[in-house]
């Protein structure tokens, strides 16, 4: 046989055993109907090439070491105590300035199933029986803790705590899969993100490899108890924040990268336009007392992840290669965790940008509360907060 014929066969071999995946090695194994989306990226030229040189981030203090597991989202009341944050066992903790306390939880089927585990991604299997709560925003008016819940959807508990209410499972009769988080305004309507109709939480890796489409910005009015889809048709929206105003509220577009607004004021009202291209792909946004908005990245963007956006087909067949789910999703990231945070004025300015690019201190991070000249920044991924101090 010549030698193209020898490369012949083993490519056909290759084929093959990516289209069988006798042994369930690949990324997508298990998700017969997986589907690769193709994503508008911005071009790269548009790309923010701002890096923090002197790693500041560094600098933090990594606080509550291995007390919580993968703390997402970091909120205080209207008293100014906490933090509050939700972990991967389902519950909503409190920290009383001596320890932990249990706040709040939102499935009620909880179980011996929901023990404490090793790591947050320990907790995957069982989260939709446990839950799992994402963002958290306390309704500075009531004192009441609205919780946006992976699983459960959107839930409301009172300042006491205790089993959350939920006010929001489904929208125009599509069940919320992938509830991720929530803002409110002075009237106390709640906007909110739904990630996925297709994909749970559970299934976060699968989601970014698909890039799939179905994810929406919603709104909950409690005065009518009526939801509306306010944007539809995002890949992995994410974190959500009013501005300062109340005029219009941003959001992260996760598998594109964008800081994206939306007008509830004005002659704009009901429309949306890009506010940021960011330098990498978003966790949640949160707004500071001065209107700036600090929003976590999750990873640097890089060529590798340029390319497979823009080619979905080149993308499905590297996913169906015997490359576990980790290494794929290593090689979206770089090779290694690294945090990135970043601060835009309300009209998209780029202002600040702090990092550990080589992930020794802070590996990832999920949300930036900005409080007393502090950073508090949670993490999904880790078992700590860490604390930035910049004032």
């Amino acid at each position: 046989m010549t030698p193209m014929g020898v490369l012949g066969v083993l490519f056909l071999l290759l084929a093959l055993y990516c289209g069988i995946d006798p042994f369930k090695h690949s990324a997508i194994s298990g998700f017969p109907d997986f589907k690769a989306y193709y994503v508008d990226m911005p071009p790269l030229s548009s790309v923010p090439k701002e890096k923090d040189t002197q790693n500041l981030l560094q600098k933090s203090q990594i606080m509550f070491l291995n007390q919580i597991q993968g703390p997402e989202s970091v909120a205080f009341d209207p008293l100014g105590r906490g933090p509050y944050t939700g972990i991967a066992d389902g519950r909503v903790v409190f920290w009383d300035g001596e320890k932990w306390k249990d706040f709040a939880y939102t499935s009620s089927n909880r179980s011996e199933l929901c023990d404490p585990k090793p790591s947050p991604l320990s907790y995957l299997p069982n989260e939709h029986i446990c839950g799992r709560p994402l963002g958290l925003r306390f309704d500075k008016r009531t004192g009441d803790l609205y919780i946006a819940d992976a699983y459960l959807g959107l839930l409301k508990v009172g300042p006491e705590g205790g089993l959350a209410t939920p006010l929001v499972t489904e929208a125009d009769g599509v069940p919320l899969r992938f509830t991720n988080d929530l803002d409110i305004d002075d009237e106390g309507n709640i906007y909110f993100t739904d990630s996925s109709s297709n994909y749970q939480r559970r299934n976060f890796m699968q989601l970014v490899f698909s890039a799939d489409n179905s994810g929406r910005v919603l709104k909950y009015d409690p005065s009518t108890k009526e939801t509306t889809a306010l944007v539809r048709n995002l890949q992995f929206p994410n974190g959500i924040s009013l501005s300062k105003d109340g005029s219009f509220f941003v959001f992260c577009e996760g598998v594109v990268g964008r800081l994206r607004k939306y007008w509830l004021k004005g002659e704009k009202a009901g429309t949306s336009e890009v506010l940021a291209i960011l330098p990498g792909f978003p966790d949640n946004v949160r707004t500071n007392k001065d209107g700036d908005f600090w929003v976590a990245i999750h990873c640097r963007r890089s060529m590798y992840t340029h390319i497979m956006s823009i080619y979905p087909k080149f993308r499905a067949f590297m996913l169906r290669l015997p490359i576990p789910t980790k290494v794929q999703y290593l090689l979206q990231i770089g090779g290694n965790l690294h945090a990135v945070v970043v601060k835009y004025s309300a009209e998209g300015k780029l202002l600040q940008i702090l990092e550990d690019s080589e992930g020794k201190v802070v590996k990832a991070v999920s949300e930036v509360e900005e409080k007393d000249g502090k950073l508090w920044m949670g993490s999904v991924l880790m078992p700590f907060v860490a604390v930035y101090n910049f004032a």
